[in-house]
């Protein structure tokens, strides 16, 4: 095991610093933020909350799995999208305290702290931290309800936050022998699911697949096939009226992907999993997953790559900057559930979050359930008291048309949900994820006159 300086003196590393010498460095790069409270009187001063908002975010076109964002590395597919959302605003980069990031991989190119590693790659200040939450398919809006945490507390008054996955690149593992000539090791693939299950757990709560689950939940609220497939084909037709009217474009940022030495970068810039051929009637044809369940490959969201960013802060940066914030996040929650029925998570945190915000489900105007599948969407709503055809219900299509990679598809929500309040003139929204191994996360948030 090599010496942290022989390490440091390893192709890519640094030379050896003593700790003198890196004292002195540090103390003479680092930079404190640029901060509002240099100009105005602290409001967290007498104890009190603030307010945490949205400026503005962004995001990549999702693309299908080894499709055209296969090539990029999430790091580098983050980074991207970092770079436009801050170079387009008016706040400096120093004036950023963290960069909160989603993923649920970390075992491959996303290594451990992405949320890190794209900040720089982003060319964001050293001095701006990052961090790498992992809530499953819940992990984007957990990084923005963690960046609003900060502002409401006092903790920081601009935070960059959002998710990355490239389930395209997701590697497979294997597990390390037990013990000297031990050829029992495991092979897992880390695109989806759970890898290296614990018997105890499997136990205790099961070991049932994302679609088994949905597939429960189906069979424990008497949900039809038809039903799924009816809602799945109105995701896709929504979709693409939403991107026929244009709806899209304006939060999607471009991205160049390397095509070799003699050809020009592929731009992708429009989301490669819509399949707007998919009828009522085609996703009648298409077999079950399991044998008597509901959950289809039309009717679920797909395996996917793409990443997005958001900008949370203060009203108090925002007005030192002259940026008008979008939406106020108003609360948030989350909720455990049984495993066997994780998609059921959003019912029981949308409540929570609603009670917190002071409000009704019938001062909703957008209730955005992450479509997971079309069945774990409609079960929440049958508990919700909600018709299966209410327009307030993701109307610009989900993850069935849209993709699903799982650490951005949070931030994709808020942004897209901010969008729409804009675009409709509604006031309130709730947004919300379910998360495997049972569990809910979703925000209220409010639209900005």
């Amino acid at each position: 095991m090599p010496s942290l300086a022989q390490f440091q003196q390893l192709p890519g590393g640094h030379p050896p610093i003593t700790k003198r010498a890196s004292h002195a460095r540090a103390q003479r790069e680092f930079r404190m933020p640029v901060s509002s409270s240099k100009s105005a009187a602290n409001p967290h001063s007498n104890g009190a909350l603030v307010d945490a908002y949205i400026y503005d975010g962004g995001r990549s076109a999702f693309g299908r799995h080894a499709g055209a964002l296969a090539p990029v590395r999430p790091d580098d597919l983050l980074a991207a999208v970092i770079k436009t959302v801050v170079e387009r605003n008016q706040f400096p980069p120093q004036a950023y305290e963290d960069i909160i990031m989603g993923n649920t991989n970390q075992a491959g190119e996303d290594s451990r702290n992405v949320g890190r590693f794209a900040g720089l790659r982003a060319g964001m200040p050293i001095e701006v931290a990052g961090l790498t939450v992992n809530r499953l398919c819940g992990s984007g809006l957990a990084a923005v309800l963690d960046a609003a945490r900060g502002v409401k507390t006092g903790e920081g008054e601009l935070f960059l936050a959002g998710g990355v996955e490239s389930m395209s690149r997701a590697p497979l593992i294997l597990s390390k022998a037990h013990s000297a000539f031990d050829r029992g090791q495991e092979l897992a693939d880390s695109t989806l699911g759970a890898r290296f299950m614990n018997p105890a757990f499997s136990a205790a709560h099961g070991d049932d697949t994302m679609p088994q689950t949905a597939d429960n939940i189906a069979s424990d609220l008497k949900i039809s096939r038809e039903a799924a497939d009816k809602f799945a084909a109105a995701s896709q037709s929504k979709y693409a009226a939403a991107k026929a009217d244009g709806f899209f474009k304006d939060e999607i940022v471009p991205v160049a992907v390397p095509q070799g030495r003699k050809l020009p970068p592929l731009v992708v810039s429009e989301d490669e999993h819509p399949r707007p051929e998919s009828t009522l009637a085609a996703l009648a044809g298409l077999k079950p997953l399991f044998a008597g369940g509901v959950v289809t490959a039309g009717n679920a969201s797909g395996i996917n790559d793409g990443a997005a960013a958001l900008i949370i802060g203060s009203r108090a940066i925002g007005a030192q900057y002259g940026m008008r914030p979008r939406v106020r996040i108003i609360a948030g929650a989350v909720a455990g559930v049984a495993p066997r029925v994780m998609g059921l998570g959003p019912v029981f945190a949308i409540r929570k979050a609603l009670h917190r915000a002071g409000l009704k489900f019938s001062d909703m105007d957008i209730i955005e359930i992450n479509e997971a599948f079309a069945v774990q969407v409609l079960g929440c709503l049958q508990m919700l008291e909600v018709d299966f055809s209410d327009s307030r219900v993701n109307p610009n299509g989900g993850a069935i048309a849209i993709g699903h990679p799982l650490g951005a598809s949070g931030a994709r929500i808020a942004l897209t949900t901010m969008r729409q309040l804009e675009r409709s003139g509604g006031r309130y929204a709730a947004i919300s994820l379910c998360i495997g191994i049972g569990q809910g996360v979703a925000a209220i948030i409010e639209r900005m006159d």
